[in-house]
């Protein structure tokens, strides 16, 4: 597809709002609060940043600029620069890795509208911690009514693609983003004026140096990696849509620092309350579905704060997945030449497919396994540990060592008109350290497997 008659974003601030929409998931929101937390507080988050800059920073820059160099699909983007054809395979690759993580990843969104319908009805009300475990268990495993609600999350996901670059992905990222940015700064000093609230301040931020060991390193990496929607094609397609006006050095660093911020909102907004009722943090979807709603089962208002909770999670889950239902879109509607608004229905329904197999492995088809895995964890632990690093890895070589230093930084300054602030570091972070960083990264994770 040619320059002229791609699509491109309508604004900076709609370019910026849709890529931090994409990066600021639900891991944000209970991963990195728990890292925060149990890794050394404000240390780990000096080297957090760090390796958000090392790796997260020259990383994205490449994906946005892979994607505004190839005018195309993250397949076809590699195949316009070069012409050395294998390369292509590592978009379709970040393909394959879209639509794995959308097969279980709606699941959990589907989750979150649950939670938001039992906030609006005081589900949680009257209820102890046993209680609540039991009823996510009960309904984690349940056969019809996760599916249902994973449905409604892919409709709702399937109609803003449907409209479109600008008329559905910007606007609902315009309109959303401030709304989960204006929820997260009410719950934030909700939860740090409640009595006991400032001792969860101090469990995040007092520094511990002491707990920083080459494993918590490791931890601050793959953090400030898989933070970022990096490795599966969500940056190049967005890339893609980017004007060649736009300086693509400072919107990687806008986005980088945005989701950032909102991860450290997120962890204010968690640990404070948690720690003013006496609660003890625990890691993953436990923290969310079944420890929060016992705090705000014991704060004053908890009602009113249950339902803006669940409706940052139910948001930050949807900003997500549209730029994963879009990378599957663009590749399939420009290299098939099949009709955009058909694509995205077809692939929603392959979706749809794969969510009601993994949703259904977490009860009826528990006893299916692969490697000792049901098809939910498979496909999580697949695309997180195998595909998005070798992603990663593959972009920061072929941007770094194959594309042409001269034609890249054309690219960047588009066309000599803007001044290149960080391209010396951009390069040597690119060529040499994040690829190294990821490396090692995606090394702990496979052994940690075994």
């Amino acid at each position: 597809m040619s320059q002229k008659q791609r699509v491109n974003f309508g604004s900076r601030l709609g370019v910026l709002a849709a890529a931090a929409g994409s990066a600021i998931g639900l891991g944000n929101i209970w991963r990195f609060p728990y890292e925060l937390g149990q890794n050394g507080g404000f240390a780990f988050l000096i080297v957090y940043l760090l390796c958000a800059l090392m790796i997260g920073w020259p990383l994205m820059l490449s994906e946005f600029t892979l994607g505004r160099m190839g005018q195309s699909n993250v397949a076809g983007s590699f195949r316009s620069i070069t012409h050395v054809k294998h390369w292509q395979w590592l978009g379709v690759m970040g393909v394959g890795c879209a639509l794995l993580i959308m097969g279980f990843y709606s699941v959990v969104c589907g989750w979150t509208l649950e939670y938001v319908y039992q906030a609006v009805t005081d589900g949680f009300s009257g209820k102890t911690p046993t209680d609540l475990s039991q009823a996510f268990t009960a309904f984690s495993s349940d056969t019809t009514r996760p599916i249902l609600w994973m449905l409604l999350f892919l409709l709702v996901n399937c109609s803003i693609v449907l409209a479109g670059v600008q008329k559905g992905i910007e606007r609902s990222a315009k309109m959303l983003m401030p709304f989960l940015f204006l929820i997260l700064i009410v719950l934030c000093v909700r939860s740090v004026t409640l009595p006991g609230g400032m001792e969860g301040l101090k469990f995040l931020f007092a520094p511990d140096f002491s707990k920083i060991t080459p494993s918590v390193v490791l931890s601050a990496m793959g953090q400030a990696f898989f933070s970022l929607s990096l490795g599966m094609g969500c940056m190049v397609t967005y890339g893609s849509y980017i004007s060649k006006q736009a300086n693509l050095e400072r919107t990687a660093l806008e986005v980088t620092g945005l989701d950032t911020l909102m991860a450290i909102l997120c962890a204010i907004t968690i640990f404070p309350a948690v720690f003013a009722m006496g609660i003890d943090p625990s890691q993953g979807p436990e923290l969310v579905f079944i420890t929060l709603p016992t705090v705000f089962n014991q704060m004053p208002g908890g009602y009113l704060w249950a339902i803006l909770f669940f409706l940052l999670l139910t948001i930050a889950a949807l900003t997500s997945t549209i730029s994963l239902l879009e990378v599957i879109t663009a590749y399939i509607s420009e290299e098939l030449r099949w009709p955009r608004k058909l694509t995205a229905i077809l692939v929603s329904l392959l979706i749809a497919l794969l969510g009601v197999v993994c949703s259904l492995s977490m009860g009826v088809w528990g006893e299916y396994r692969i490697f000792g895995l049901n098809f939910f964890d498979l496909f999580d632990k697949f695309t997180s540990y195998i595909l998005m690093p070798l992603g990663g890895i593959g972009i920061s070589l072929f941007m770094g060592w194959h594309v042409d230093r001269k034609r890249l930084e054309l690219e960047l300054s588009n066309e000599g008109t803007l001044k290149l602030k960080y391209i010396k570091v951009y390069v040597f972070l690119l060529k040499y350290v994040t690829p190294l960083a990821i490396l090692l990264v995606f090394i702990n994770q496979i052994v940690g497997l075994f």
